[in-house]
């Protein structure tokens, strides 16, 4: 909901409140185009075909680890107006190994020691560069900047969709949701992200 702050309108945080999204967690995103415009590319007879920005966007996707090393990708998918994925915030170990890929996800037996139970932290403002935010900052900010210099037509939305992934079975319908999103785009049309986010 929309709250007036200093006689302006303002966008609520989609944020968890007191949530420290620096700590060590599965998340499920979704950063949207602008509009919802389908600069990603088209699918055709259930099969993804990327643009050369939704080309750029895959690729940028797959090196955030190179970029953020606390940072480990499972599932994910670009589609023509946004891109799905599971965000492993792994500040224990700092690896760089990437543990799944968008095509198969594998994840080691160590997971349920890693979700995130706690609600709520007391940092409401931790470190600003080594949490989910600056991740999907700068995954934005590098398609953009491709965009840009190549003079390629591209907006994103403003902000992204968080989940945080509790247990088991959870990522488990969050990852067979991004694996069948291409195939089921034009019977759901994305419907069924909602229902996942509540």
């Amino acid at each position: 909901m929309n709250k007036l702050f200093q006689k302006k309108y303002r966008i609520a945080s989609a944020r968890l409140s007191g949530f420290d999204y620096s700590q060590d967690g599965y998340y499920f995103v979704t950063i949207c185009t602008s509009s919802r415009k389908n600069f990603f590319g088209e699918i055709k007879n259930q099969q993804m075909f990327l643009s050369p920005i939704g080309r750029i966007a895959r690729q940028c996707w797959q090196e955030i680890p190179q970029h953020f090393p606390f940072v480990q990708l499972d599932q994910f998918v670009v589609m023509p107006d946004h891109v799905h994925g599971i965000v492993v915030i792994d500040n224990w170990s700092g690896g760089n190994e990437n543990i799944g890929t968008d095509r198969d996800a594998n994840i080691g037996t160590d997971r349920d020691a890693k979700f995130c139970v706690s609600t709520s932290t007391g940092n409401k403002f931790g470190p600003q560069s080594k949490n989910l935010a600056s991740v999907i900052r700068g995954f934005k900010v590098g398609v953009k900047k491709y965009a840009t210099l190549n003079k390629i037509p591209f907006a994103w939305q403003p902000r992204f969709f968080d989940r945080i992934i509790r247990d088991d079975a959870e990522f488990n319908r969050v990852q067979d949701y991004i694996s069948t999103n291409v195939a089921n785009w034009e019977k759901d049309a994305d419907k069924e992200a909602v229902n996942l986010y509540e």
